[in-house]
């Protein structure tokens, strides 16, 4: 006879390992097993997302013999689906009595309750090397197919997407192993920046376009090599439109994840400068052709186009901002990057309040460098979907570099700067893969 017992499982994994087929073979003996898998959002709530997306989870997932059925788990708490299904068992290995899963599995217990059901908890298993876990979702997340798609993922996944600039593959690094614990979340940046500013520095030439997008490239490719999390590629105006299939298909094939391009004309001019004089803009419509022929030029609709819009910079005003926008929505754009240069963030909340409104409503980006006090939490209520850090490292490292060259200089030695550096141990640790 069938066992009608219900038995609830929760998964996030898109690497099933032998102790997720052990809590599944425990909840199969104690009845029909319907696994809740997490989707990208709840995983997101407290930690980067999978590289694997739900529907692809799920799929591993429904063909394991223990499972009788999967359905989605929209957040972190079981509670919502616990209250449909009413499940007799759930099941969950002993490892979340403590981190950042604790109160979930208290919020379990108090549910169960309610009908007499039972929470069984096996021991987490041991001799699981996670350093081998961990070298196969970096090695699958490094293909450039799986690593385009994963800003559009994270996009729909999170409150906010974290972009910071990276100038070389030291600087990606940072970006793909810095994390911090805040309020027992996971905190980490989601991707990089690849900025024609922080390029040009670097190589010591003027922001103006001097450095052509194939040394560019090159640079981009170094750091994807040694990374792996998304990148932005910032490609000013995008240069001649008949040039355009040539860049989108060279960042596709690096594994680039969206290209920005600016709607200014002519010789550029870094948009900070508070003299724009000579500086044009481009009629709309011409513009929106150069959104298309990427849409048509791109070999995945994962790869994002983000227009850059500077009708602010440019002293055009709201209006031109929010009719740009909508005919720039129309002609493909996955997204808007609204730049300013004011010190607050006013103008450019005054005009996501607007373009909200509009039936042509796509993400909002933005780039806080004039107007670095504002706050994620702000520009999250204000309706901006990503946030780019275009600059910081690279204005971090300078100061840094001329201080310990100064005291090498004055002291005559390098023992007091010795003290104000990391170690070569620590540069090693960052760079070695295992």
């Amino acid at each position: 006879m069938k066992n009608k017992k219900k038995v609830y499982v929760g998964l996030s994994v898109d690497i099933i390992h032998e102790g997720h087929i052990n809590i599944l073979k425990i909840a199969n003996k104690l009845g029909d097993v319907i696994v809740g898998l997490l989707t990208d959002e709840a995983i997101a709530s407290y930690k980067n997302i999978p590289h694997l997306n739900y529907n692809r989870r799920k799929i591993i997932i429904q063909n394991i013999k223990f499972v009788k059925k999967v359905i989605p788990q929209n957040t972190l708490s079981y509670v919502p689906n616990l209250n449909i299904i009413k499940p007799d068992f759930v099941v969950h290995g002993d490892d979340w009595k403590i981190g950042v899963q604790k109160k979930t599995r208290s919020d379990v217990i108090k549910t169960l309750k309610k009908w007499s059901g039972k929470l069984i908890e096996p021991k987490y298993t041991k001799n699981i090397s996670s350093t081998i876990i961990k070298n196969k979702i970096l090695e699958i997340g490094s293909l450039p197919q799986n690593r385009v798609s994963r800003l559009k993922r994270l996009l729909s996944s999170k409150k906010i997407v974290r972009i910071l600039e990276s100038h070389n593959s030291l600087t990606g690094l940072i970006i793909e192993k810095l994390k911090i614990k805040k309020n027992n979340i996971d905190v980490e940046f989601d991707g990089m920046w690849s900025s024609s500013l922080t390029d040009s520095a670097t190589k010591g030439k003027p922001d103006n376009s001097s450095l052509d997008f194939s040394a560019r490239i090159s640079s981009l490719n170094d750091m994807m090599d040694s990374t792996t999390k998304p990148l932005v590629f910032d490609a000013d105006n995008g240069g001649q439109i008949e040039h355009i299939p040539f860049l989108i298909r060279s960042l596709e094939r690096s594994g680039a994840s969206a290209v920005i391009i600016e709607d200014k004309i002519g010789l550029k001019k870094n948009s900070l400068f508070k003299n724009q004089k000579g500086t044009k803009q481009d009629k709309p419509n011409i513009f929106a052709k150069k959104i298309n022929k990427i849409c048509n030029s791109r070999q995945s609709n994962d790869f994002m186009v983000i227009a850059r819009i500077e009708s602010f910079i440019l002293g055009k005003g709201l209006n031109d901002a929010l009719k740009r926008a909508d005919i720039y929505s129309k002609a493909g754009a996955d997204a808007i990057l609204i730049h300013s240069k004011e010190k607050t963030p006013k103008e450019i909340f005054a005009f996501a309040q607007k373009f909200r409104k509009s039936k042509n409503f796509i993400p909002l980006v933005c780039v806080p460098s004039t107007y670095s006090k504002v706050y994620e939490k702000d520009l999250i209520k204000n309706g901006f979907s990503m946030v780019i850090y275009a600059n910081q490292l690279l204005r971090a490292a300078y100061p840094a570099m001329q201080n310990a060259a100064k005291s090498i200089l004055e002291q005559g030695r390098a023992f007091e700067v010795d003290k104000k550096i990391i170690s070569i141990k620590e540069i090693i640790s960052l760079i070695k893969n295992d």
